[in-house]
């Protein structure tokens, strides 16, 4: 009998996999901090005898290679990904075995990267399982623009040809078993579920149930903005990741904590919005530690630079350290805990801003008052439609474009108040007055705001 693990790296929206029979497994696409891998190993009571790639990341940083020299395992890798590291190249049509009566097979599936591969997991000859990285999702398949513009479209092409090279070869009842496509930014689209197979998606996947120029128009229509950080990512996984450091970084107190503020390095605070919009050090800036922190800070803080963090725990402190690692910022300059009073010099006083609802904004619109409303959703979600009158800068636009903000108080708004805080936090570092709207989008109608959609005029 075999089994298949999955692991959730639910901070970026993906999936590994660790699956095997009675004696030894391979793990598929594992994450950075390799611990959960070799613990489900050790639950399982088998030895990593292989580790597989379906493709070099851009979005995370693998844990392959430690995991592979950890372990012993073999590294398998497409042949056509460009790397500097030794490990066994695979190609179409390879076979790997695992476990007794338990074989890897490779399948070519490009798309998402040029090298792409999808692996099939058979036993005794019969296909059990897919893992499919970045190509057939749930409902989607893995975006095709992370490579080179210039090959987009060819990209594009290319998902729909290994999408129903998949359906053809595997039975309806395959499971499917993505990579990414759980909230990941590598999905070209979002989809309800965690589960399908072949012949779910054969029903139901605009990848399968679309002629190729119709499926390609449409996938590259609805392509939002790559996170800034995944351009660092992939030549960090092309020269092989160092080993993950989770030793606890040095402690900061106050004096160094203003040190690194007045340097121009990032001091984030992990705490939850309501804390941090109630007292703050002045110029820190708000990432929840849960939630999708490592996707936010990454894609907002300039790459390389130094970043404390600081929490009302260390195991908060920990569980982001951990996070971090999995896309590449790897070592806290330093930390502090506690109470946040205690992250001030003397004389100093903590800063705050108001927290509000949409039917807040309402109530000052009514009165008249002249208030700047942020809209710092991505496009796509605009498009469905906004406040009347608001300016819209996406959240990870933001940092750069601070100066179009117009003059007043700003009532900042997202989809339900996280990256809302992060607006606030970003805007009340460069001295804005500014209102945190932590509430929901839908709550804008009931409150009575007026919401431009498509095909209305603005």
């Amino acid at each position: 009998m075999f089994f298949v693990d999955t692991l959730e790296c639910e901070g970026l929206g993906n999936r590994s996999y660790l699956a095997g029979g009675s004696g030894a497994a391979v793990a598929v696409d594992p994450p950075r901090d390799i611990g959960q891998v070799m613990a489900a190993a050790a639950r399982r009571g088998v030895r990593i005898a292989l580790v597989a790639e379906t493709h070099l990341h851009n979005d995370y940083v693998s844990g392959g290679l430690e995991l592979a020299r950890v372990t012993g395992a073999r590294y398998l890798v497409p042949a056509g990904a460009r790397v500097s590291f030794t490990r066994t190249p695979v190609a179409d049509g390879d076979t790997v075995t695992v476990d007794e009566g338990l074989v890897l097979r490779a399948i070519a599936t490009p798309g998402h990267t040029p090298h792409h591969t999808s692996y099939a997991l058979t036993e005794d000859g019969r296909s059990v399982a897919a893992f499919t990285g970045g190509s057939l999702l749930i409902g989607a398949v893995g975006r095709p623009d992370l490579v080179e513009p210039r090959l987009t479209e060819h990209l594009a092409r290319a998902q729909h040809a290994s999408a129903h090279r998949l359906a053809d070869e595997l039975d309806d009842a395959v499971p499917v078993l993505p990579t990414h496509g759980f909230g990941s930014f590598c999905s070209s689209s979002q989809a309800e579920g965690d589960a399908t197979t072949i012949g779910e998606e054969r029903a139901t996947n605009d990848a399968l149930t679309l002629d190729a120029d119709t499926f390609v128009a449409r996938m590259l229509a609805g392509l939002d903005d790559v996170p800034a950080y995944y351009a660092h990512i992939g030549p960090v996984n092309a020269a092989g990741p160092a080993p993950v450091d989770l030793t606890p970084p040095r402690r900061a107190d106050a004096e160094e904590i203003a040190s690194r503020l007045a340097a121009g390095e990032w001091v984030v605070d992990l705490r939850g919005r309501t804390a941090f919009a109630e007292g703050h050090v002045a110029g820190s800036y708000n990432f929840e530690g849960e939630g999708e922190l490592a996707t936010h800070l990454a894609w907002l803080m300039p790459w390389g630079r130094p970043v404390t963090l600081l929490a009302d725990t260390p195991e908060r402190i920990a569980d982001a350290q951990r996070e971090l690692t999995r896309v590449g910022i790897d070592r806290p300059a330093a930390a502090a805990t506690g109470d946040p009073a205690g992250w001030i010099r003397a004389g100093e006083r903590l800063s705050s801003f108001p927290r509000a609802r949409f039917a807040d904004l309402a109530d000052v619109r009514d009165r008249g008052d002249d208030v700047v409303v942020l809209d710092v959703r991505r496009n796509s979600e605009r498009a469905g439609g906004h406040v009347d009158g608001s300016v819209h800068i996406p959240l990870h636009e933001l940092r750069g474009r601070i100066g179009e903000v117009p003059d007043g108080v700003v009532w900042v708004h997202c989809a339900g108040g996280m990256r809302a805080a992060i607006a606030a936090s970003l805007l009340d570092a460069a001295g804005r007055d500014v209102v945190a709207i932590d509430d929901g989008f839908d709550a804008a109608t009931e409150a009575g705001l007026t919401l431009t959609r498509p095909g209305r005029a603005d």
